[in-house]
């Protein structure tokens, strides 16, 4: 029997989230694999059906990560291809202009999300705009292998001066990636080049900063938190010192201790408070958060506002409850530091988090505490980080604005 394209049975009662589509198909859900060959190469395009035969969805097998196959199409009569990524590169690309200029040939200092994986629905992709400048993130090593296109089409779509690789080393790990970092077509990015939002200046690392350079997705929230925010703000995991430096600029902040474990980051945040015409009015300590707020509520330091962003916590599913305890110790330390009727801006990147769960942590640590706590406001990721509304992990970000009596 000629099988035209390799088969992937689930096992029984497993294909529920499939049919709801969700992207991910763990080894777990798998019974079986027909094809013609022994073993399927990374990004091999394979059918997905349930224990029945019944047709569920097309994606790409990977058989070195956890998850096996990543779902891309749903149609019977679309199978995944290099037209798929074409199209839904064009899409995204085309989304992101009707907010954002993408001009490089203008100049300009645009700084966005140009695909967000799943939400883009292109599972293991992410590209990011600086300035003219792509910088591009594979998280799936079987969309790897599809890479020429990838790169063809987002020069056709972009014409970006220059194209660079970035790739996390967890993910590596994960994906079975070998990927070499560096500079794919056109230009080299400049160390810094510099982007705006909101009339505030960032110079951004896209070679070997953190992530992709620059945390596009707080862009909003920044500004949302520094309406709240005055007199002396503590901004604790501060990277690039984007929350500090704007509730300086477009807030009623008087002073900021920026506070990072990263000599590197705290170097960034100190050129761009200098970029920024506010460096005499802030404070680069460089610390373990964890373990320098506590010494500071033992010197008995307080502050009108404490900001929160620590870096994502919970990776896979069994470290869930590890992570919700970690946010639960980092914002009791935060609340000690409050001044009453001060802010609490805290954050959680960590996808694997609910909304809801960040929500009873919350009300854990003022039950704990015995402080009153209100939400003031709640925000998430911007529109050039789109959520996908059958993979819930992509929404990842949770901001919370809180007054704590």
């Amino acid at each position: 029997m000629t099988v035209e394209y390799p088969t992937v049975c689930l096992k029984a009662r497993r294909a529920r989230p499939f049919f709801g589509r969700h992207p991910w198909v763990f080894s777990s859900a798998i019974d079986s694999v027909i094809a013609e060959t022994d073993s399927l190469d990374p990004g091999t395009c394979v059918k997905l059906v349930t224990d029945k035969g019944e047709f569920v969805a097309w994606g790409l097998w990977n058989d070195k990560s956890t998850i096996h196959v990543r779902l891309y199409s749903w149609d019977q009569e679309r199978p995944f291809d290099d037209y798929l990524i074409r199209q839904r590169i064009n899409t995204a690309v085309e989304q992101r202009r009707l907010r954002f200029e993408l001009s490089p040939a203008h100049g300009g200092r645009t700084g966005c999300r140009l695909i967000f994986s799943e939400g883009d629905e292109l599972s293991g992709l992410t590209v990011d705009y600086y300035a003219g400048f792509l910088l591009v993130q594979f998280t799936s090593l079987a969309l790897y292998q599809y890479r020429e296109t990838i790169l063809q089409t987002l020069q056709e779509a972009v014409q970006p001066l220059g194209i660079w690789l970035r790739t996390e080393k967890g993910v590596r790990d994960a994906e079975g990636l070998e990927a070499v970092d560096g500079l794919l077509s056109g230009e080299s990015p400049p160390r810094p080049l510099f982007i705006a939002e909101h009339g505030i200046q960032y110079g951004v690392d896209v070679q070997e900063g953190q992530k992709t350079g620059c945390y596009l997705d707080q862009r909003d929230n920044r500004l949302a938190a520094a309406a709240w925010l005055r007199g002396s703000i503590l901004d604790a995991y501060c990277f690039s010192g984007g929350f500090g430096i704007t509730a300086l600029k477009c807030g009623r902040a008087e002073s900021v201790v920026c506070m990072d474990s990263s000599e590197s980051a705290l170097k960034i945040a100190q050129a761009n408070a200098e970029l920024n015409e506010v460096a005499d009015r802030c404070e680069f300590v460089r610390a373990d958060v964890k373990t320098k707020l506590p010494e500071l509520a033992e010197q008995q330091t307080l502050f009108d506002g404490v900001i929160l962003d620590p870096p994502r916590m919970a990776r896979t599913r069994g470290g869930l409850n590890r992570a919700l305890k970690a946010y639960q110790r980092i914002n009791e330390s935060g609340l000690r530091l409050l001044k009453p009727g001060g802010i609490l801006v805290t954050c959680s990147c960590s996808g694997l988090v609910s909304r809801e769960a960040f929500l009873e942590m919350i009300a854990i640590v003022a039950r704990e505490s015995g402080r009153s706590i209100q939400i003031l406001e709640q925000h998430g990721q911007p529109g050039d980080h789109p959520v996908s509304a059958t993979c819930p992990e992509s929404e990842y970000l949770k901001m919370l604005i809180c007054r704590v009596m």
